[in-house]
């Protein structure tokens, strides 16, 4: 089946799926979430989606879009990981379903000759279990490599450069970038580096007004 619509299948039911949780969590529907709802059904069906059905394809999405709201959430207030934008969520947690998903939807139509086995690539639904099984040891090696090289990745970049920076100069360059792009798109174009510089001395006095609270 061609490929391109499954695509936009999942996306759109991630999308949905994002809208109605958040609706029915949080009482009204967001519109950031819906979007990275899209993107979530985007990274879990790249896995499957020469191996699976569109209406398959349609359940991948909207469970992406469920898990991308509440893996979203959990990371940010149970593990206290800064992950402002869901970038975890959206990439980690539902590229790790969607591996899942090739393994559970897998149709069989497709894949023949690959990796040695004769016949196409077959889910757990459609009586292969063997499928499934190859993805989670997958997963599992990826996460086993990748944590650890990329803890001591950050540990060492954290020691000679720093991970991010201050507190105070992502609240001024941020904020004040957003003045000065403000200050930019009007007539008054020549005065956008006074506008940055006064910008972000109002927020830096804001700031520490807010850490005196």
């Amino acid at each position: 089946a061609p490929r391109a619509p499954k695509c936009s299948d999942s996306s759109a039911t991630g999308a949905f799926g994002a809208f109605l949780y958040v609706k029915i969590r949080f009482g009204k529907p967001d519109p950031t979430w819906l979007a990275n709802g899209m993107l979530a059904g985007l990274v879990a069906i790249t896995a499957p989606c020469a191996f699976v059905s569109s209406w398959a394809a349609m359940v991948i999405g909207l469970v992406a879009g469920v898990l991308v709201v509440a893996a979203a959430v959990f990371i940010d207030t149970k593990l206290r990981i800064d992950d402002p934008v869901g970038a975890v969520a959206v990439h980690g947690v539902n590229g790790a379903w969607g591996i899942v998903a090739l393994g559970l939807f897998a149709n069989g139509t497709y894949g023949q000759g690959l990796n040695g086995v004769a016949y196409g690539v077959t889910g757990l639904l459609y009586g292969d279990p063997g499928q499934l099984v190859a993805e989670l040891v997958g997963i599992a090696a990826n996460v086993l490599y990748v944590a650890p090289v990329a803890a001591l990745a950050f540990f060492v970049i954290g020691k000679v450069l720093g991970n991010r920076p201050t507190a105070e100069d992502e609240i001024a360059e941020v904020l004040a970038s957003h003045y000065l792009s403000a200050a930019e798109a009007t007539a008054d174009a020549p005065d956008a580096v006074d506008v940055r510089a006064k910008a972000a001395g109002a927020l830096l006095r804001a700031a520490g007004r807010a850490e005196s609270l």
